[in-house]
């Protein structure tokens, strides 16, 4: 092989003539591959999008520094997955908001949107790959809450194998058709054509030999994982850091030499031990361990600290330990006191915690509606589902955030239901009571020209209200309201206004209208819901599916199964039964079902068979 030789500090009368450490190869000798689709990184992600790329037909080459049999950062296998999205279980919307939370709001949440409306399909095509999930006995999916709010974790008994299992997918006779992979080959540049700066493939070297390779490939993945070493923390591990420390960053380096822009690498997983606390959070921190009689009242008054690292650190485990703290005077007067605190980590943990111990009530609830935080108004939202407060819950419908707007939405569907079923009277304008004072002189515009009575219940009100929302300028707050139709029910006008809001650019707003005609009126829902099968969107797909699937069966609100002449009987919030469907309107959903089945999405399949 010609080469250049290096030479080494040692004399050169302790070698023969020609000896040496080290001959780097010449470029002329560089090996030459092609391929349609080149996967820079072996690891679980890379593996994954060679698959894909493959099963589209495309020959895949990827590039792997140590040996895809056992490289990337799963190598060692993992306990579950933590971004478990399963319908029935979770909203994207939801995901999205508490990731967005969990980060202070420091995220790309249209990256955290694919991964949390694209997760279930991944979670199902892994299993049909071998990788085995929890279920539980019912068979389905035993998720796990461990975020502050929602159920996304999704334990995987047999998670040490992922990577074995991924290895043999890629090893299956029609994959080794399609898929070279290439151990030991170090990728350190992508190669941009000069005419459009399109890439076109990517130079290396192997890291056994020291022979260049170059790639010539139709397209490139970079699938190199993030930087394990970015952000160190003082924690003595091994390399410094928790994470895979052959996640370099090659990926970030490639991509920036390639002319893309980054973003987001500031942001990195820090785990810190004590010594990274200070000394009274420290305190907070074994008042979380060990928590002795006391801990409650203790952590409460902590949410005053001077200190902002300590006031962090009493209103995490505050939040952490809600479940095993007892219900008394000594929490409920810190917690109120913390409501007025100028930081709005404290507050917002303050309602949560009066929530969760049922030690607030409406009206104290309601006067944070008007903070200026927007996690803290969210909070209040939520405690007042908490107390059943529909009219102070209206109130908020109107306020200046979307994210605020959207949690409402999803709020009122519960209200709604709970004041539908016992018919709870409110009176508007009315002198208030003790614990909606300030808080009662209301003006719940409508759709309708009437608006709602005066003597409006309280689910006029939250029907009212959601009249509005439907009609918001923002998707997801539309999108939000018609799914709450679901819950609270979806009289003509609004019917007629879902079936007019499949034609939304958003498939967000087409997805809760396809939610909200569940209940509607059969002759009105099924066409619709029929046509919505053919909505581009998954998601809008799968919910059409969902709501058809009410559309046939007339016995699923009660045990008699009531019918009309000729039809079938549907049971609404108030425990009446209706005639909504007809025998013609129940097989044409059953017609659409049958259709759902042949879809392309394995999800929208899999809920019109079971259906069927």
């Amino acid at each position: 092989m010609k080469g250049t030789l290096v030479d080494t500090p040692e004399s050169p009368d302790t070698r023969e003539p020609g000896d040496t450490l080290l001959a780097i190869p010449d470029l002329g000798d560089a090996e030459e591959l092609s391929c349609d689709v080149l996967v820079i990184g072996g690891g679980t992600a890379g593996t994954m999008a060679a698959l894909t790329a493959a099963e589209h037909g495309a020959d895949v080459l990827p590039l792997e520094k140590a040996h895809v049999r056992h490289s990337g950062a799963l190598a060692m296998g993992m306990d579950g997955v933590n971004n478990a999205v399963i319908p029935g279980r979770a909203e994207p919307d939801d995901y999205v908001a508490e990731i967005t939370r969990a980060n202070d709001g420091i995220v790309d949440q249209s990256t955290v949107r694919q991964t949390a409306t694209r997760g279930f399909a991944m979670v199902q095509r892994l299993e049909s790959y071998g990788v085995k999930f929890e279920k539980d006995e019912h068979g389905e999916y035993a998720v796990r809450q461990v975020h502050r709010s929602g159920s996304y974790v999704l334990p995987m008994p047999e998670g040490k194998d992922v990577k074995k299992v991924l290895y043999r997918q890629l090893r299956r006779r029609e994959m080794r058709e399609r898929i070279r992979i290439e151990n030991r080959v170090m990728p350190v540049r992508v190669l941009t054509s000069p005419e459009d700066g399109r890439a076109i493939g990517a130079a290396g070297f192997n890291t056994r030999t020291g022979r260049f390779v170059t790639v010539r490939a139709g397209s490139v993945i970079l699938a190199t994982g993030a930087c394990g070493r970015l952000g160190l923390p003082a924690s003595g591990y091994l390399y410094g850091t928790y994470e895979n420390p052959t996640n370099a960053g090659d990926g970030y380096a490639m991509a920036y030499h390639a002319g893309a822009e980054l973003t987001g690498i500031e942001c990195f997983q820090i785990n810190p031990l004590i010594k990274d606390y200070n000394g009274p959070a420290c305190a907070v921190a074994v008042l979380t361990e060990t928590a002795p009689v006391g801990t409650g009242p203790a952590l409460a008054a902590a949410l005053a600290d001077t200190d902002g690292a300590v006031r962090a650190a009493a209103a995490a485990s505050l939040r952490e330990l809600v479940e095993t703290l007892t219900p008394e005077p000594a929490l409920h007067d810190p917690l109120t006191h913390a409501l007025a605190q100028p930081d709005p980590v404290v507050r917002a943990a303050a309602l949560d915690v009066l929530r969760a111990l049922r030690l607030g009530d409406a009206g104290l609830f309601a006067r944070s509606l008007g903070d200026p935080d927007i996690s803290v108004r969210i909070e209040a939202v939520r405690a007042l589902v908490s107390v059943d407060a529909a009219e102070a819950l209206v109130r908020a419908a109107d306020d200046t955030s979307r994210e605020v707007r959207v949690t409402v939405a999803k709020a009122l569907a519960t209200v709604g239901a709970d004041a539908g079923r016992r018919n709870v009277a409110v009176t508007t304008g009315a002198a208030a009571t003790d614990a909606d004072a300030g808080h009662r002189n209301l003006v719940v515009p409508s759709g309708s020209a009437a608006g709602p009575a005066p003597d409006a219940t309280a689910a006029d009100l939250v029907l009212a209200a959601l009249d509005r929302l439907t009609e918001d300028t923002d998707a997801l707050v539309r999108g939000a309201a018609f799914a709450s139709l679901a819950g609270t029910g979806a009289p003509a006008p609004l019917a007629e206004r879902a079936v007019r809001a499949q034609a939304d650019p958003a498939w967000q707003v087409r997805a809760g209208a396809a939610t909200a005609l569940s209940v509607a009126d059969a002759e009105v829902a099924v066409p619709a819901l029929a046509k919505a099968l053919a909505d581009p969107n998954a998601d809008v797909r799968k919910a059409a599916v969902l709501a058809l699937v009410r559309h046939t069966q007339p016995t699923e609100f009660g045990e008699q199964g009531e019918h009309s002449e000729g039809g079938t009987g549907r049971r609404g919030t108030d425990g009446d039964v209706s005639p909504t469907s007809t025998a013609t309107t129940v097989a044409a959903a059953r017609e659409a079902l049958a259709t759902a089945a042949t879809d392309s999405d394995a999800d929208v399949r899999a809920y019109a068979s079971r259906a069927l």
